[in-house]
Order: structure tokens, then C-alpha cells, then sequence
């Protein structure tokens, strides 16, 4: 048996600038950071015939392109081991959360798939071939932030060039600072999921069709993500605080389907309880706020009324791994 573990990210800065629509014009920048939240891949070889998958549906077909989930079956089809094969998917926060799931999901199969087959992948590779999975043969509108973090792990920049060539590079953080990041950011569960891909396939609508509003509004993010990594780097995580409010601010300008009036009030709510910066981690609309806050125990107090679970976290340095290899 083989045995994935790949992590879920937060964006710190730049969200939104890693998909193809914008970035083949103007180039993409983003900071990311890798969680200790996790989606498990399994693979068995089994005594049957056929291939069953178990993920949050179940799935028992003879052939690879008879299997209903697209990334399973692209992959497969990439990397033909069966049949005879069980592939069991475990996450520990459920899809459509903004956490990154689908990349993860994407880059977990893929490092279990490799392993299978014994064969040696880089950070590099694995992210680059589930980049190719989602954006080029599903022709989903995401981009590349999500399959880069989910691999490399870690507090991580990309530089990502018109031509789609993903510079990697760590966010150059102190001890201090990474400690003070760790204790001071929360996260809470609106209670909100949607499928990004409603939110993405908007913005790269706009963003193909040259709409000002969206190109400017990505120009800002880009530029809001550059001073996050200045802020960071330099142990400014105040103004790293009010950087995140004001990418929010602007960001829910961008399109009505980025938030609502009930992520609104919360996120109200917290900026008057003791948070001094944040956002809605992902494309929009639903998922999980993300703050920074010095007054920790008002913020938790505030979110609780609200009826908002927090889920805890650290940083996730070790990127895509393996846990147990047959």
C-alpha cells in the first residue's frame, strides 16, 4: 500500500494573479503558505479485475475511462497501473472551503501514483504535471498557486511569468516572525462552501476579455502581495495585517459573488473585536475567514456568537510526502 499526505494552504498575498488569464499578460506573483491540514491518498493493489475508488462518492468501473471523477481518471490515464487498483481519498477539511483542496487533491494522487510505480519525481515536476492535469486538460479555471504550495510546502513564493514558468522561492521570515504568524492568525469557518470554479470562471472571463475593473483590481492584488512580502520580511506583521484588510476591501469590489452580507458581518465583527487585518481565504463566496489579531481571546469570544468554529493550524514545511510506501 501506498499512503500520500499532502497539505491545504492559506494565501497570504497575490491570490487571484497565478491564473493563465491574467498572469500570460502581466505575470503573477503569490505568497503561500502550506497548513497542517491534510488530504491522505491511499493506493492498494487488489485481487479483483476492476478499479475502486473511494473518495466522498464510491466508484467501481472496469475500465479508466468509464471513471466518473476527472483528475482521478486524467491521472490514471497519465499513469496506467490498474486495474485491480483501490484508491481511498481522506481529507481532513472537506472540499470547496477555499483551502485548496482540488490542487492538493490533484498533487497527493500524483506523488502516490509515482511512488506505485517506484519512480523518482521532483517538487518541480509533480507540480507542474497537476498543473497540466487541471489547466490544460480539464480546462479548469483555477491557476498554479494551489499545486505549488501542495508540493513544496512551506512558507512559499511564486513568481510566475507570462510564459507560465513558475519561479519557487521561500518567503525570508525570522524565527520571530514565523512564531508571531503562527500564534496571531485564526481561522473560522463560515459555514459557506461553493465550487471556485463559479468565482474563476468570472474572472477569467473578464480578465480574457480585457475588462478594466478586473485587470486593475489584479494589478492591485499584485502589488498588495509584493508589500505583504516586504511587510513579512521585515517583521512588520501590523502592516502585513492591514495589507490583508485592504486586499479584502478591494478584492469583494471585484464581483458580487465574493462575499455576502453574512460573511460581511462577521468579518465586521471581528475587525471590532480584536482583529487587526483579514480576508476570505480563496476565490470568494464562501470558506473559511482568515485574521490576524493581537486580542486573541475577544476574536474567539466575537466568532463564537457568530456561531464560527475556528480550526487551528501551524505550518506545513515538508509539502506533498509519503507516509507509508509498499
Amino acid at each position: 500500500m501506498i499512503i500520500s499526505r499532502t497539505p491545504l494552504r492559506i494565501t497570504l498575498g497575490g491570490g487571484g494573479t497565478d491564473l493563465p488569464s491574467y498572469y500570460a499578460q502581466h505575470g503573477g506573483f503569490v505568497i503561500s503558505a502550506a497548513v497542517n491540514r491534510y488530504i491522505f491518498i491511499a493506493i492498494n493493489r487488489t485481487f479483483g479485475d476492476d478499479y475502486f475508488l473511494k473518495y466522498s462518492e464510491l466508484e467501481r468501473v472496469d475500465h479508466v475511462d468509464d471513471i466518473a471523477h476527472p483528475i482521478i481518471r486524467e491521472a490514471l490515464r497519465l499513469h496506467p497501473i490498474g486495474p485491480s487498483i483501490e484508491l481511498v481519498s481522506v481529507a481532513d477539511i472537506p472540499a470547496g472551503t477555499g483551502l485548496g483542496s482540488s490542487g492538493a487533491f490533484t498533487v497527493g494522487l500524483l506523488r502516490a501514483l509515482y511512488a506505485f510505480k517506484r519512480e523518482h519525481v521532483t517538487a518541480a515536476n509533480l507540480a507542474e504535471e497537476a498543473c497540466r492535469i487541471e489547466i490544460d486538460i480539464l480546462n479548469r479555471p483555477v491557476g498554479k498557486q494551489d499545486q505549488y504550495i501542495a508540493s513544496f510546502g512551506g512558507l512559499t513564493c511564486l513568481d510566475i511569468e507570462p510564459g507560465g514558468q513558475v519561479n519557487v522561492s521561500p518567503l525570508l521570515v525570522s524565527n520571530e516572525t514565523l512564531r508571531d504568524l503562527e500564534e496571531h492568525l485564526c481561522m473560522f469557518f463560515t459555514h459557506y462552501s461553493r465550487p471556485a470554479d463559479v468565482v474563476l470562471n468570472e474572472q477569467r472571463s473578464r480578465s480574457e476579455s480585457g475588462d478594466r475593473d478586473m485587470v486593475d483590481s489584479l494589478d492591485f492584488v499584485k502589488e498588495n502581495g509584493l508589500a505583504t512580502k516586504a511587510a513579512l520580511e521585515q517583521g512588520d506583521t501590523a502592516r502585513f495585517a492591514a495589507l490583508m484588510d485592504e486586499h479584502w476591501r478591494r478584492k469583494r469590489r471585484r464581483s458580487a459573488l465574493m462575499s455576502n452580507d453574512q460573511i460581511d458581518r462577521s468579518y465586521e465583527i471581528a475587525m471590532d473585536s480584536g482583529a487587526l487585518g483579514g480576508k476570505l481565504v480563496g476565490a470568494g463566496s464562501g470558506g473559511f475567514l482568515l485574521f490576524y489579531a493581537k486580542d486573541l481571546d475577544s476574536l474567539r469570544s466575537a466568532m463564537a456568537r457568530e456561531g464560527l468554529s475556528e480550526v487551528r493550524f501551524v505550518f506545513d514545511f515538508d509539502g506533498s510526502s509519503l507516509l507509508v510506501r509498499d
